[in-house]
Parts: C-alpha cells; structure tokens; sequence
C-alpha cells in the first residue's frame, strides 16, 4: 500500500509554478501619472499669445434692392415692371430702369425676375432668360405661383 505524501504527485511539488490570473494595474498607473505630470508641466510652456489691437467691427447694413420683374404673358408680349416691351428693347429698357433706381453697378450684381403665365411655352420664357444671360444679367429668378 501507499501512501500519498503532501506536496508531492499531481497535487503540485515546491517547484511548481502557478499561473496568476490577475492583472496588475500597478505599472500603468504610475505611467500615467507621469505622462499626466509631464504634459501638466509642458503645456503651459507651449502655449504663447500675441496682442494684437484689433480695430472695433462697425455694422455696415446696406438693405438689397429688390430685384426687377419681367413678365411673359399669354400671347408673348412682354412686361418690365408693368410697362410693355420687346424682346430686342427689353435689354436697353432693363438698363435705363436700373439706372432710374440708381442702380449703378455692373450687370451681373443686378437682379432679375422672370414670370410667366402658365400657357406661355418653354421656349418664350427660356427665350427671354437666354438673351438676358447674353445681355450680361446672371442673377436672374423663375417666379413660380402656387396654383392651390
């Protein structure tokens, strides 16, 4: 018969190593706190400001003016602001009531709305929005009426 000793067999002898499961915390702590120190020391050394004497903001409002309406009736005759026109006088007609308004600033600054009626086809309104394009306009709007 044997007999089973303590410390010895399967249960482990005094050599035996044994697998710690835990993770020590330790290590990176102190890393941390010295990386935490170092950047508390440094950033106020990287930081630098420069004076400047900025002169104060004034509020320049200029309201925009409001943009002139051409409109393209049913049969194709042509209104600038309630006036009758052509579709060769309309470029000289624009120019003399923008300068009426006192409008004087290049052409590409003013603004321009067409209107149609709903019967007036697509190559009238286009036709209209083109030559003003040619004529130099480029903020030119589609006005478009809700029809509920």
């Amino acid at each position: 018969m044997a007999a089973k000793l303590a410390g010895a067999g399967a249960g482990g002898g005094a050599y035996t190593i044994r697998q710690n499961a835990e993770i020590n915390v330790t290590p990176f702590v102190d890393i941390l706190l010295v990386l935490l120190i170092i950047f508390m020391v440094a950033v106020p050394m990287a930081t630098t400001s420069i004076k400047l004497d900025m002169p104060p903001a004034q509020k320049v409002e200029t309201p925009p003016k409001p943009p002139v309406l051409i409109s393209i009736q049913d049969g194709g005759a042509l209104y600038l602001a309630g006036k009758p026109t052509s579709l060769d006088a309309l470029s000289g007609d624009l120019s003399a009531r923008f300068a009426a308004d006192g409008w004087t600033g290049p052409r590409k600054d003013q603004r321009l709305m067409v209107s149609a009626q709903a019967d007036v086809p697509y190559e009238a309104l286009m036709g209209v929005i083109d030559r003003m394009h040619k004529d130099g306009w480029t903020q030119i709007g589609i006005v478009s009426e809700d029809l509920h």
